[in-house]
């Protein structure tokens, strides 16, 4: 059995036994029993069409599933150091690489959890037009890219950072400032310049594949060009996390 298997088994239990992983479900569970609450309404006042309301709840789900995530990640170096722990989990015969994997894991366990808790959400606005199993592999794809993408990121944040609060601070602003463009006008993301700009984010990306995907029906492989910002930030984050945190966690 690997080093990091046993890591993230103790960061697994710390989580969900003796910290914050049952809160955050908790609160997680009311906000989308309020989402799912307005997007049926809207849906009955003809506002929204079933598909939209599927992919509205979708698109909550996996960012914040991906924020919880990312919560729980920018807490793993730098809650150790603020907490006075730090010390004796680097003197442990465990290879520095595999102290991340093993948090980067446990960290992603919350979006995982998150979505599963989304599932019975997803079937009451879309069984009647056969939208769920749709709805739940593409939050399969989409959401676990993206939660590791921002997983990666405050792992390295957090061995970089000197307190916890920087760590959490630095992390949700840059989560923020990903998210922004999904607020802009319309106008403003068409043309060569909105549509690369929404290419290049891995949130704006995702979002547009969901929204093809089931409020158009277009087909799984149609719009894959729109997966390759969130697959590449999964990927290269996750490297510099694992690649990052040894150098620097100890400093």
């Amino acid at each position: 059995m690997g080093a990091w298997v046993v890591v993230a088994r103790q960061e697994l239990r710390d989580l969900w036994l003796a910290g914050r992983g049952l809160p955050l479900m908790l609160a997680f569970t009311l906000l989308l029993s309020v989402v799912t609450w307005l997007t049926a309404a809207n849906q009955a006042l003809n506002f929204l069409e079933q598909h939209e309301a599927v992919s509205l709840t979708l698109q909550v789900t996996v960012a914040v599933g991906a924020l919880l995530a990312l919560l729980v990640a920018a807490d793993a170096f730098s809650g150790e150091r603020e907490r006075g722990t730090l010390e004796s989990l680097l003197l442990t015969p465990v290879p520095r690489w595999e102290l991340a994997l093993g948090k980067l894991l446990a960290a992603a366990s919350a979006w995982v959890a998150a979505f599963v808790l989304a599932i019975p959400y997803l079937w009451v606005l879309g069984h009647g037009v056969g939208a769920t199993g749709r709805a739940v592999a593409a939050g399969a794809i989409v959401g676990t890219l993206l939660a590791v993408a921002m997983t990666g990121f405050a792992i390295a944040v957090s061995a970089l950072a000197r307190s916890n609060r920087l760590s959490l601070s630095v992390s949700l602003l840059v989560l923020l400032a990903l998210f922004a463009p999904t607020q802009f006008p319309t106008g403003a993301r068409q043309g060569w310049a909105g549509e690369l700009l929404q290419r290049v984010n891995p949130i704006t990306a995702a979002n547009h594949y969901i929204g093809n995907l089931i409020v158009d029906g277009h087909a799984w492989t149609r719009d894959l060009a729109w997966l390759i910002s969130p697959a590449v930030a999964a990927a290269l984050l996750v490297v510099v996390a694992l690649a990052l945190a040894p150098r620097v966690v100890a400093r």
